[in-house]
């Protein structure tokens, strides 16, 4: 009875959108990775960015205005890894904040003597557990083109990895998934990856991931969303665990 009601609701507010062909067709025309994806895709990324939208809260900062097409153009690159999934996997939490470009909050940390330090450090982005993602839009406005980099994937990709605690590059899988195998290709890779970066090769993966576990989940993700050639190349392991996760194979509509 609960779902029957939830999907009344959700259609109830799919139908009364108020964003109109000419808003999607600008976005999607900004978006060259969304080009491969069926009509039937299509028609469901656009449903999940309306429902999207419609229990986000979008904030701009420094007296930056939002509009529509900011939001659609944030909104339809966070919705793309939930496409088969669920926008369920995004609760918990409200408000998307962007700010005009990189910001650098200051912030308290405690060294192993114990000792207090406040730090500042620039970026153009993060998620928080339970909090917001915080985005710059500098970075985010054309995030969308093919380079192997995507700054909203990447941060919602850590609120995916933030679903059962603390991202960790390990988040909630699905029945089927097998946690031994996910967690023997990510540190094999990961380990491989970080000696790759130390020695200063360039694998066409930004060495970022080599930081940590969770960094590594979030940089795989972008790459596999825009040149997932790179990934089955360098470690079809993990690949293959990502098309498993995300229930998609960017690959395929590649060549499509």
């Amino acid at each position: 009875m609960f779902q029957f009601i939830k999907n009344y609701l959700d259609n109830r507010i799919i139908k009364r959108s108020t964003i109109t062909l000419t808003d999607w067709a600008e976005v999607f025309e900004s978006l060259p990775l969304l080009r491969g994806l069926s009509s039937d895709e299509m028609q469901r990324l656009q449903e999940l960015v309306i429902l999207f939208c419609h229990h986000k809260a979008f904030e701009g900062a420094h007296g930056l205005v939002i509009t529509q097409t900011m939001k659609l153009i944030i909104a339809v690159q966070a919705c793309l890894p939930i496409l088969k999934l669920s926008l369920d996997c995004y609760d918990g939490w409200v408000s998307v904040i962007i700010y005009p470009s990189g910001f650098a909050p200051k912030r308290v940390v405690r060294d192993e003597y114990g000792v207090e330090h406040t730090v500042q450090s620039s970026l153009a982005g993060e998620a928080w557990q339970h909090g917001p993602v915080v985005l710059a839009w500098d970075e985010t406005e054309h995030a969308g083109i093919i380079d192997g980099h995507n700054l909203v994937i990447h941060e919602f990709a850590h609120k995916l990895d933030m679903q059962n605690g603390e991202a960790n590059g390990f988040p909630p899988l699905h029945p089927g998934m097998n946690g031994v195998v996910w967690t023997q290709a990510f540190s094999a890779c990961f380990e491989n990856f970080q000696h790759q970066c130390s020695q200063g090769r360039n694998i066409g993966i930004d060495c970022y991931g080599a930081s940590s576990p969770a960094e590594f989940f979030a940089v795989l993700s972008e790459v596999f969303f825009e040149r997932p050639e790179i990934i089955h190349r360098a470690y079809a392991d993990v690949h293959e665990q990502l098309k498993q996760y995300y229930r998609q194979d960017p690959m395929s509509r590649i060549r499509r």
